[in-house]
């Protein structure tokens, strides 16, 4: 039998206030809520793409609890849900990983922002590929801001997100000491990035109208199908 990898997107169910604050002072709350839907979806999409052969299944690692209807109406079918524990992120991001290749038996996981709409398939793909090869590792793809897009690992190495610098710049590289303090080898893909504020959102829109990215990267970006139709009927 096969052992599927977990591919788990770090959501929060899309609400008014509570959703892309950042993003809300552009486009105010209740537009930013839906573009955050709208990048949920695009990101599952991207998942959905991976070839049969990389067994591959897709999560929403989701909170608040209570919000299961309104992620399962965003979400494929055949995704499952896991509810974030903890309070701390790097708490969550360890149980998460945890509980996926614990509980629900999955050979690894990789744990994936939500606000990459436009993440290529290859990424995710060179991500399964890379964590089935033998001998331990966490595989990182870095982000344009300083953190990552998603992390992937096939075992639990809770240490790995001790004492890291959340929503700073200096994130992947806390993570790689991090890494390197407890023998866990590093493998980096290509460069991401995510949209969480007026600056990002206008390299998207770029990136749509068929502009470079303003980042050196040897991937194209997916056709983010639901961003881009809300994006084009945005201010």
């Amino acid at each position: 039998m096969v052992r599927t990898t977990a591919l788990g997107i770090m959501c929060k169910a899309p609400r008014p206030g509570l959703t892309k604050t950042r993003l809300a002072r552009v486009l105010g709350p209740e537009r930013a809520a839906a573009l955050s839907g709208c990048f949920l979806r695009d990101v599952a999409a991207s998942i959905e793409a991976l070839p049969e052969a990389l067994a591959a299944r897709g999560y929403g690692v989701y909170a608040p609890a209570g919000t299961e209807a309104e992620l399962r109406a965003l979400l494929p079918a055949g995704f499952g849900l896991l509810l974030q524990e903890g309070a701390d992120f790097g708490l969550v991001l360890a149980g998460a990983v945890r509980a996926l290749i614990g509980p629900h038996g999955h050979a690894g996981a990789i744990l994936i922002n939500a606000d990459s709409p436009t993440l290529p398939t290859a990424l995710l793909a060179r991500a399964v590929e890379a964590l089935a090869r033998p001998s331990d590792r966490v595989v990182l793809g870095p982000a344009s801001d300083g953190g990552y897009v998603l992390i992937g690992l096939k075992a639990d190495h809770p240490g790995l997100f001790r004492d890291i610098p959340w929503s700073t710049q200096a994130v992947l590289e806390a993570t790689c000491a991090q890494a390197a303090a407890i023998g866990l080898p590093v493998e980096r893909l290509s460069l991401w990035y995510d949209i969480d504020d007026a600056g990002t959102l206008d390299v998207l829109r770029g990136e749509l109208a068929g502009e470079p990215l303003p980042f050196a990267t040897d991937l194209v970006g997916g056709p983010a199908r639901a961003t881009r139709t809300f994006l084009a009927g945005a201010p």
